[in-house]
């Protein structure tokens, strides 16, 4: 699904969390959560029931894959399910970068035309 990250902009922001995790590499899911946790200081939490439901949407969209290999089985539960960003969730995360850019410019700009004006 190459070029699909466009049609689903915005993406919702606990989607957003997630690829940005995944873009520093492969977690398993409570690294997930833990790192969400980590970077929004506790303002974003989740469950575990919704992250995978999240996951799942993120793999049937094209963002997100299984990663297929795992770490050393003795380095951490062997159990556990990695995932990965693919290429379309990262063209979908710097596409919701950019949005988010511009929508903050944009408030700047009127927030300085206000400033001027008092």
């Amino acid at each position: 699904m190459p070029g699909n990250a466009p049609q689903h902009a915005p993406l919702k922001p606990v989607f957003f969390m997630i690829l940005l995790v995944l873009l520093d590499g492969e977690r398993h899911g409570y690294a997930i959560v833990k790192e969400i946790e980590t970077r929004t200081e506790d303002s974003m939490r989740l469950e575990p029931g919704n992250l995978y439901r999240y996951i799942k949407k993120l793999i049937d969209l094209g963002f997100v894959a299984e990663a297929d290999e795992r770490r050393a089985p003795d380095a951490e539960d062997e159990r556990r399910r990695y995932y990965r960003i693919t290429a379309t969730g990262r063209e979908a995360t710097e596409a919701e970068a950019a949005r988010m850019r511009a929508l903050a410019a944009a408030a700047e700009a009127s927030l300085a035309r206000t400033r001027s004006r008092t």
